[in-house]
């Protein structure tokens, strides 16, 4: 059995930033490039080792070789000129491989510099035992399919969802057959070699991949593979913002409130669906982000916000938090209205909330006054709500 680990090191990295294609960048004092192979070169289950690149990054890569040790550089072979895109490099890459009897191919992003000897092990096992099979970790974030109009449209049980990482392990001639089929059929670009594997028809199965497997895509992911490599701890900044929202009321038999429908005696009027506590959360998440408000992002002048979901503001919200890097830590919303009460719903909002933000239940909290017959709500004109978040930035990212 011939073991070859297939390095696809051709793409620009430009999600990373400008400069260097991030494989060449160096990352501790050795470029991301350097220390993938390594891991491989290193290992005793891999026969050869071949890297994709592009030809305008040879010198990059020539420098980068240099640097590894002689005594494993000897399973380096000649490398591969890639292609537009990731699936065409990987064929260029298999096309190589005959001329080296290959066996089992282990197809790995050069982004990914933390894949250890276990986890090869595990790769190379899977390979000899199923004939195609990924790395996978559970999935912690509630996922959430949308249509086209961005409205969820289902929520899949986590349980048995899988993030796909590299390195992805097959036996080398029915992976060259998919892809030839793949280059024939002028099929769909797949991201990933699983799928494409899925697509020629072949059963995939799905190993215990590694959550420090990580792929460096942008400039925060840098910063962190850094302080990993360094040893030195994650330092956050924790923000506090707050929101507050009203909307008068208007013909209607219902609310929205928390994400959820609560009966009444009339509507609200607004562009969207009115619901105020989210939009007061929303607003309290963009307000510690330093980001603007609900109607910078999702203007009421825009048409396809009429009647939107505010679920959808929230999410997005939260995404712009995780997307630099934060924790959401907690959420308190607190109702103001005479009607309708908010006690017999809060259970059911709470748990909407905590769903939408992908947070715990415990880190929501929801609270209802009235005004003491005071002022427009207290007149029953209208309703409001406010809302405080606290989130956690890392120290980079933080404004």
């Amino acid at each position: 059995m011939t073991v070859i680990a297939l390095i696809v090191a051709a793409g620009r990295g430009v999600r990373a930033g400008e400069g260097l294609p991030k494989q060449y960048r160096p990352l501790a004092g050795r470029t991301v490039l350097e220390r993938t192979l390594t891991a491989f070169l290193a290992h005793p289950g891999i026969d050869r080792v071949v890297v994709v690149i592009s030809p305008a990054d040879k010198r990059l890569y020539d420098d980068t070789v240099r640097m590894i040790p002689h005594e494993i550089a000897g399973k380096l072979a000649q490398p591969v000129a890639g292609g537009e895109t990731r699936q065409q490099s990987v064929r260029n890459g298999l096309e190589a491989l005959p001329s080296l009897n290959a066996t089992i191919v282990l197809v790995h992003d050069a982004a990914r510099p933390f894949a250890d000897a276990a986890l090869i092990d595990r790769a190379i096992e899977a390979a000899a035992k199923f004939g195609a099979a990924v790395p996978g970790v559970a999935v912690t974030d509630t996922i959430k399919v949308v249509g086209a109009e961005e409205e969820v449209v289902a929520t899949p049980d986590r349980a048995s969802l899988r993030a796909i990482q590299t390195p992805q392990a097959f036996q080398f001639a029915p992976l060259l057959d998919a892809h030839r089929k793949a280059l024939e059929s002028d099929a769909l670009t797949f991201t990933d070699d699983g799928g494409l594997m899925e697509w020629a028809g072949y059963p995939v199965h799905v190993f215990e991949g590694d959550s420090l497997n990580v792929k460096l895509t942008s400039s925060n992911d840098f910063a962190e593979a850094e302080r990993r490599l360094k040893g030195e701890p994650m330092t956050y900044l924790t923000k506090l913002g707050t929101g507050f929202d009203v909307h008068i009321f208007g013909e209607g038999d219902h609310v929205w409130l928390g994400g959820i429908k609560v009966p009444h005696s009339r509507g609200v009027v607004a562009h969207s669906d009115g619901d105020v506590i989210l939009h007061a959360l929303t607003d309290a998440i963009l307000g510690a982000l330093a980001d603007g408000d609900i109607g910078v992002h999702f203007p009421p002048s825009d048409p396809q916000w009429k009647g939107a979901s505010s679920d959808r503001f929230l999410a997005d919200a939260v995404t712009r938090v995780r997307r630099r890097g934060g924790i959401v830590d907690h959420l308190d919303a607190t109702l103001l209205c005479e009607a309708p009460r908010l006690g017999p719903h809060r259970e059911a909002m709470r748990r909407r909330i905590a769903e939408i933000a992908g947070i715990g239940i415990d880190s929501v909290s929801l609270k209802a006054t009235t005004t003491e017959k005071l002022g427009f709500t207290g007149r029953g004109e209208g309703i409001a709500a406010q809302a405080a978040a606290t989130i956690r930035l890392p120290k980079e990212s933080a404004p």
